[in-house]
């Protein structure tokens, strides 16, 4: 559920937001739908990274991928896939962390389950 939500709102904000509204929408749906530690960073980190693929590919497809292969010429990369990996990855990076903020701040917030009273 974490996983789909994030997924759909940042490939619908992409467009419009800049590109650490991501992160800001893996924080507050984390708060909202987060469970356990794994599950926030896991789906912040998935969904963030196949929205960077998605957005770098709908980029890179309809020019043949001669920006891609420039700008990884230009780092020194063999290809322009590495390229689309480690961008990706530093956005599932920004995602899960940012995911997994927002379930610790749920959780600081959070009443204990059990409260003991003093007899």
């Amino acid at each position: 559920m974490l996983f789909i939500l994030i997924f759909i709102l940042s490939l619908a904000t992409s467009y419009v937001l800049p590109w650490w509204a991501a992160a800001a929408i893996a924080f507050v749906l984390s708060i909202y739908a987060g469970t356990k530690p794994a599950q926030a960073f896991w789906s912040g980190f998935g969904s963030v990274f196949l929205v960077w693929v998605v957005l770098a590919l709908f980029k890179s497809i309809p020019n043949n991928h001669i920006l891609a292969t420039r700008v990884a010429q230009l780092f020194g990369l063999p290809h322009w896939l590495l390229l689309l990996f480690i961008t990706a990855l530093i956005g599932g990076l920004v995602g899960g962390i940012a995911s997994l903020a927002g379930l610790y701040v749920k959780r600081i917030f959070e009443k204990p389950a059990t409260e003991h009273k003093a007899v």
